[in-house]
């Protein structure tokens, strides 16, 4: 068992998922759906993320690049939007194999976000929550005025153990969400973090306005 999580966890860590921090940065004034773009600990474009615009389905796409000619992974929801909908996140570079997929916690999510994170045969393994539920409110009811005094925070958590961070910038114009992973996590697959926040930002993040974005 243990040999196989190391498999596991090389194997993700090839290409663009080999770094220990991420910033997914959407890019707010599209007229038709939503972009995102994903940057690196340096600062550097590594990916491209985009939302198409009037699907019953959730259909995000993460590309290389904004030419958006190599997808890197799919964020699909199962059924027809609603507050508990489930979205299976795919790699097209193994033939659209399954990584895993995301549940929000319907209704919960209204007051404190909350997703549950299952595995490839659907075991329930962990959870992206956000960090306090009386910070969640207060949120919700100043919107960004809220965000640059507590910005928006989330625990990450598989198989029981911490697995990364996430956070917003207090910036109260451009929507960032900065990613850490934890270098202590074992069997973390950053394919599935990154898809996280991807659907923190493009899901949860429309609560809070999210800023005006030209880049």
């Amino acid at each position: 068992m243990a040999k196989e999580k190391v498999k596991r966890r090389k194997k993700a860590g090839a290409g663009p998922f080999n770094h220990p921090a991420y910033t997914v940065r959407r890019k707010f004034f599209k007229f038709f759906g939503a972009a995102f773009y994903l940057l690196d600990e340096a600062g550097e474009v590594i990916g491209y993320s985009h939302q198409k615009a009037f699907k019953l389905k959730e259909d995000i796409r993460v590309y290389t690049d904004d030419s958006m000619t190599e997808e890197l992974l799919v964020i699909k929801a199962r059924n027809i939007i609603d507050f508990g909908a489930t979205y299976d996140v795919t790699d097209p570079a193994e033939d659209d194999q399954s990584i895993g997929s995301y549940r929000r916690k319907g209704w919960t999510s209204l007051v404190r976000d909350e997703w549950m994170i299952f595995d490839a045969d659907e075991n329930d393994v962990g959870r992206i929550q956000e960090d306090s539920a009386g910070l969640a409110i207060v949120r919700r009811l100043f919107g960004n005025i809220a965000n640059l005094i507590a910005p928006q925070a989330y625990n990450v958590e598989i198989d029981g153990a911490k697995a990364a961070d996430m956070a917003t910038s207090r910036n109260p114009f451009i929507y960032k969400l900065n990613v850490t992973i934890d270098p202590d996590a074992d069997n973390v697959d950053a394919r599935m973090i990154l898809a996280g926040a991807i659907l923190l930002a493009a899901i949860e993040g429309r609560q809070g306005g999210g800023g005006v974005d030209f880049g």
